[in-house]
């Protein structure tokens, strides 16, 4: 899946399930898949900083980055790491079916 059709999906996602921090100045959505590899746990955050997220396996922080240029960097990171936990056709086609 290309990368902008991602961060359509994942910005639709955000906008659709957005929960707000406390204050309303911060707002978050996660996604959580559960793959026989573990469970990865991808959060978007937007506030006054910008676009956050923060990438959780097996309820461990693995990695907190700004931006998409970030994201896309750390992911393919952890895809080569963990190829069958992150599988970006997979997750934001079920992504976008339930938005």
């Amino acid at each position: 899946m290309e990368r902008t059709e991602i961060e359509r999906i994942f910005e639709a996602y955000f906008e659709k399930y957005k929960k707000t921090e406390g204050d309303r100045s911060s707002w978050s959505a996660f996604w959580t898949e559960m793959t026989g590899e573990g469970v990865l746990e991808i959060n978007m955050t937007k506030c006054p900083k910008g676009t956050i997220f923060k990438i959780f396996v097996d309820k461990k922080k693995v990695a907190e980055v700004s931006g998409w240029d970030e994201y896309f960097k750390t992911m393919e990171v952890l895809a080569a790491k963990r190829p069958d936990l992150y599988d970006p056709d997979r997750i934001f086609s079920d992504m976008g079916a339930i938005i």
